[in-house]
C-alpha cells in the first residue's frame, strides 16, 4: 500500500445501467456482465482518443460504505475534450489522495481477494471514486497484476 496523488482523469466507456451492491455477491455478476459487454462489443477499439492502453474499472456514487449500493464503469482515459462515441458514457476520477494496492496472482481471484483485504482493513476511505487499472501486466490470467486505487 502506497499513498499517491492522482490528477483528474477523464474516462470514456460503459457504465452499469443501475447501481449494484456487494450484497449476495450481486456486483460480481453485474460487473462481470459489463466486462463481457465491453469486450464482446469491442468498445476498447471504439474509444479513439485513448491516452494509454490501460482499462479502468471504477466504483463510484457510493450510497455509503462498500456494503451499500454503488455505480460501476469500465473505460479508458481520454483528453478532457474528447468526443464521446455513440452509446458510450463518460465520467471523471477526482483529483486527490489515493492508496495504491497491487493485486497479484490468478485472475480474477487475486483482485477479489485484494478487495476483501481492503474491506477488512481500517482505512480512511473517502468513498469517492475507487478504481482498478488493467494494463499489460494483467494479460496473463495465471500470473496477473492489477493496481487498485482507493480514495482517501
Amino acid at each position: 500500500m502506497k499513498e499517491t496523488e492522482i490528477k483528474e482523469i477523464t474516462l470514456i466507456g460503459l457504465a452499469l445501467e443501475s447501481k449494484t451492491t456487494n450484497e449476495n455477491r450481486q456486483s460480481e455478476s453485474d460487473c462481470g456482465r459489463l466486462w463481457q459487454r465491453f469486450e464482446n462489443g469491442n468498445y476498447f477499439d471504439k474509444i479513439r482518443e485513448k491516452i494509454t492502453d490501460e482499462i479502468f474499472a471504477v466504483y463510484y456514487n457510493y450510497e455509503g460504505d462498500y456494503t451499500k449500493p454503488f455505480s460501476y464503469f469500465i473505460g479508458c482515459s481520454v483528453p478532457k475534450d474528447a468526443e464521446i462515441p455513440e452509446n458510450m458514457d463518460t465520467i471523471k476520477i477526482s483529483v486527490g489522495s489515493y492508496l495504491k494496492f497491487t493485486a497479484a496472482g490468478k485472475m480474477p481471484d487475486c483482485v477479489a481477494n485484494k478487495w476483501k483485504e481492503i474491506w477488512n482493513a481500517n482505512l480512511p476511505r473517502a468513498y469517492r471514486e475507487d478504481f482498478e487499472i488493467y494494463d499489460k501486466r494483467s494479460k496473463d490470467w495465471q500470473n496477473a497484476e492489477v493496481d487498485i486505487f482507493i480514495s482517501i
